[in-house]
């Protein structure tokens, strides 16, 4: 027997001040469920791990000597986890409204679902589109030429990433979004934990994947609603987090689709970073304000596309 009805999971990196504001809208609209938090801190820098012991001193806290990622630092919290549902949650998250509660709610009448995400608003209320299909040929080929761009209203060009649905029905979905992920726990112990070689990004997708595989369902409810700021922890170091998203999808394909579809996405990598190369250096010829960080840009692009082209040695790839 579960003591308690939701684990709530946090993984930090030098997010101190949102952190603060997460755990805040956490307990202040969390009230008729019983609940743990879990706060996992991957070696902040910046004090984030004392305010949580001084300002939340019922938080569960571990404090990792060295940055293991996403995947690995979530496993860790559920490894000690105690709730019948485990909610992954971003620390540069605000919970609305009793979103958690509403979440659980939904869940508990969809026993036929292993996850279940909810609606996600930018700071300006306007709509963050979350949930996306899982990695494909084609959904890399209309992303490399920029056509789900360009054409982001439509069902097939805007496929990848769903830009054309906007929200506002319950929907079965290949992927919910790890910023705010609720995961039953009887699903986690049938097919697993994260895999600990996506280090960031990718780790929700490959879950999902295996979540469906073993027959249960990915849901969407549109009657929660958080904010998310976005990528507090990644702008940090941007330029990597680039690469490392396409490493990300490139390990998915060669892990559930073979050698062949992984050789093909190599190509179509290297293509996507080769094209944006050429853009930036454009840019910095014709604009001397920005040319410094035009080139930087330029320079990871070319970095990525040398590593794809190459199979990506590197980030726990082998041939």
């Amino acid at each position: 027997m579960n003591p308690f009805d939701i684990s709530i999971i946090i993984v930090n990196w030098n997010t101190r001040d949102v952190l603060r504001n997460c755990l805040r809208s956490v307990f202040e609209q969390t009230k008729d469920i019983s609940f743990e938090v879990i706060v996992i801190d991957n070696a902040s820098s910046d004090g984030s791990a004392d305010m949580v012991k001084r300002e939340f001193p019922g938080v569960r806290l571990i404090e990792n000597t060295k940055n293991l990622g996403f995947a690995a630092a979530n496993n860790q919290g559920m490894k000690i986890a105690k709730g019948r549902y485990v909610l992954l949650l971003n620390p540069d998250t605000i919970v609305l409204d009793r979103a958690i509660e509403k979440t659980i709610a939904f869940a508990d009448s969809h026993p036929e679902a292993a996850v279940v995400g909810c609606c996600v608003l930018n700071p300006d209320q306007t709509l963050q589109p979350t949930c996306f299909m899982f990695p494909s040929l084609l959904n890399m080929l209309l992303s490399t030429i920029y056509l789900n761009k360009l054409f982001s209203k439509s069902r097939f060009f805007g496929r990848e990433r769903m830009t054309w649905w906007n929200r506002t029905n319950v929907r079965d979905v290949d992927v919910v979004t790890g910023c705010f992920m609720l995961v039953r726990k009887s699903a986690i112990e049938q097919i697993g934990l994260m895999d600990e070689r996506f280090f960031v990004y990718g780790e929700e997708t490959d879950w999902c994947y295996r979540f469906k595989q073993a027959g249960w369902r990915i849901l969407f409810t549109p009657n929660a609603h958080i904010i998310h700021l976005s990528g507090a922890s990644s702008e940090q170091i941007k330029s990597e987090m680039v690469l490392q998203l396409r490493a990300s999808i490139l390990l998915f394909l060669k892990k559930h689709k073979g050698r062949f579809s992984y050789g093909l996405a190599c190509l179509f990598v290297g293509l996507f970073f080769l094209l944006r190369v050429f853009f930036w250096l454009v840019r910095a010829i014709v604009s001397k304000r920005m040319r410094h960080s035009c080139l930087r840009t330029a320079k990871t692009y070319a970095s990525g596309a040398l590593k794809a082209l190459l199979g990506w040695q590197a980030l726990g790839f082998k041939k």
